[in-house]
């Protein structure tokens, strides 16, 4: 993290859409930005240099979600009208139809290799495909109502889901079963995802929630209330330090996720934001909604580049690989009732924070601004941070120490796991034996 926090600044302000922004997604590359609507249209904006858009049509109804793949070479849309589209992102824009599923097709999710695709459907089935050979692979059943966002973890050996069924899904792509679930009766969740190192999930809800998941150890790590409306996409930083949020209260808001507290609120869509996402490094981030605009915005706060961000932070935020599917127990249902922080945002009008206007264009609405929820140690209310002791009250020293506590914790909750799982293999040899002598003593009395 840097030592002093800048402000987020919007950059571009597109319109071009004729309805509801549904969807957004940088390109690997950083030169391009693809956008779906409710309008039938995908739009791809060049964004270095910034030149004309592309309008890709072709889908007969709503476009739902996009994503680029890897490389940049192709982008993925899904659609109301039950299909799936590979594009090429050029001036040509032509593509290939994938059908199978038999309703609407609300997420969209390439694999960390290209290889393969996830969409995730209203016919409660969440579906792979193979990119290259451009055909239907399998299929993840389980749900009992609509799934509304389906994700490949890093690795590509799992994926997650959120269904309106109020259940959030973990399935194994080998044994193509689901390994673990999570339960809220609150409400169902909008959007779900893996975080970078692919040990957590977070999902965004109906309830106006944001949650995270450690899957190695099943817990809810984190629970943000910071919205006062559904909560309809989320985007990890590529750190793994900030996770940003879009909600139907109009705003986006960003979360510092090492120290567990609201950031940043930004303003600047005239209605509910639907999509965020963040750029492949986390130079920027980019928002759509219901006012048709797609606003483009730099990070600022993490001014640092994003490989020393990885080296220097990489044994808190990545302190074990990616789990693999015999560390995630139990593997049965389960409730998660009490969350260990809630965070509730507080009235922007009653801390009167300062607004940051944007001044790089003046065709910019100055209704978009930035409001900081950095808060003053000493006196509690809202200020600007200028080093790391000011911005969390912790001496360097203090610091420290409390970072070789929480690797000291990270070990032991992998020792932890490790235990479990042997403790589980002892449990089911004893059965095995039970079983065995059973067995014999059955055959012997006959």
């Amino acid at each position: 993290m840097a030592s002093a926090l800048e402000d987020p600044n919007l950059e571009h302000n597109f319109k071009g859409h004729k309805d509801v922004v549904t969807s957004v997604d940088f390109n690997p590359n950083n030169k391009q930005l693809a956008t779906t609507s409710i309008d039938k249209c995908l739009m791809i904006w060049n964004l270095k240099p910034q030149t004309r858009a592309y309008r890709f049509t072709g889908h007969k109804d709503a476009v739902m979600s996009v994503h680029f793949s890897p490389s940049g070479h192709l982008v993925a849309s899904a659609s109301r009208d039950k299909t799936v589209r590979l594009w090429t992102p050029n001036v040509k824009g032509t593509s290939t139809t994938f059908t199978a599923h038999s309703a609407v097709v609300r997420g969209v999710n390439f694999s960390c290799d290209g290889n393969f695709l996830v969409t995730a459907s209203d016919d409660k089935s969440i579906k792979v495909w193979n990119t290259h050979q451009q055909r239907f692979l399998l299929s993840f059943k389980g749900h009992n109502n609509w799934v509304r966002s389906a994700r490949f973890s890093p690795d590509g050996r799992l994926v997650v889901s959120c269904s309106d069924d109020r259940t959030v899904k973990i399935w194994d792509t080998v044994s193509r079963e689901c390994i673990n679930t999570f339960t809220d009766y609150r409400g169902f969740a909008n959007f779900v995802d893996f975080n970078p190192s692919g040990t957590c999930i977070a999902s965004a809800g109906t309830d106006n929630t944001v949650k995270l998941w450690d899957i190695r150890i099943n817990k809810l790590l984190q629970h943000y209330q910071v919205h006062s409306a559904s909560v309809n996409c989320l985007s990890f930083h590529p750190s793994g330090n900030y996770l940003i949020t879009a909600s139907s209260d109009c705003t986006l808001k960003i979360m510092d996720l090492l120290e567990g507290r609201l950031l940043y609120t930004l303003h600047g869509h005239q209605g509910p934001v639907l999509a965020v996402t963040f750029s492949r490094h986390g130079e920027y981030f980019a928002s759509g909604g219901s006012d048709s605009q797609v606003l483009v915005w730099k990070t600022n706060f993490d001014s640092i580049p994003y490989n020393k961000v990885l080296k220097s932070l990489s044994v808190r935020t990545n302190p074990d690989p990616a789990p693999h599917i015999t560390d995630i127990h139990p593997r049965i249902p389960h409730l998660h009732t009490s969350g260990p922080q809630l965070i509730q945002s507080k009235a922007t009008e009653s801390h009167s924070p300062s607004l940051v206007t944007n001044q790089v264009n003046s065709c910019l609405d100055p209704s978009h601004r930035v409001s900081s929820h950095a808060m003053d140690p000493a006196s509690g209310d809202p200020g600007v941070t200028s080093t790391l002791e000011d911005h969390t009250g912790i001496p360097p020293t203090l610091a420290s120490t409390l970072g070789h506590i929480v690797e000291q914790l990270d070990v032991l909750t992998q020792t932890v796991s490790i235990l479990e799982q042997r403790l589980t293999m002892t449990e089911d040899k004893l059965q095995e034996c039970l079983d065995n002598q059973q067995t014999v003593q059955q055959v012997t009395s006959s």
